[in-house]
């Protein structure tokens, strides 16, 4: 039989051990062996290989039944609670970036006549926004 310590040391060590390596993390950020977009978007033959293939053996809803409500929402309020505001204001400027074309596309559409409430061609109005926002979508490729 192998020698290997208790599963109680070893996640004991790595949680006082792994936060200790912040600046390797960081460093392995800035000056990644490989150009992180390139090698991603090379690989994506592999990841549609990985996403059919934990398609066919359903490890999406397996993954989710396994670690249950009460773990996902340990994880988000005791980690997600915190970060949640800073990463916010970290993310103005891009959210600025990727939000400005669809604002620019809603404040272009010309709204139809609106209707009394509840009248069913105050649908139109949602309509020729939805096709904006639609047109712009479709031009960023996503």
């Amino acid at each position: 039989m192998a020698s290997i310590r208790s599963v109680d040391l070893i996640a004991k060590k790595w949680a006082v051990v792994t936060p200790q390596r912040t600046a390797d993390y960081e460093s392995g950020v800035r000056e990644p062996r490989q150009d992180w977009a390139r090698a991603t978007a090379s690989a994506e033959s592999v990841y549609n290989a990985g996403v059919q293939a934990a398609i066919v053996r359903k490890a999406f809803s397996k993954g989710v039944n396994k670690a249950g409500t009460a773990k996902w929402q340990k994880g988000a309020v005791e980690k997600g609670t915190q970060r949640f505001g800073p990463g916010v204001q970290l993310a103005q400027e891009a959210y600025q970036a990727g939000f400005a074309p669809f604002r620019e596309a809603i404040a272009r559409v010309v709204l139809p006549p609106r209707f009394a409430r509840r009248d069913p061609r105050n649908l139109e109005r949602v309509r020729a926004v939805v096709d904006e926002l639609r047109k712009v979508k479709e031009t960023q490729g996503a």
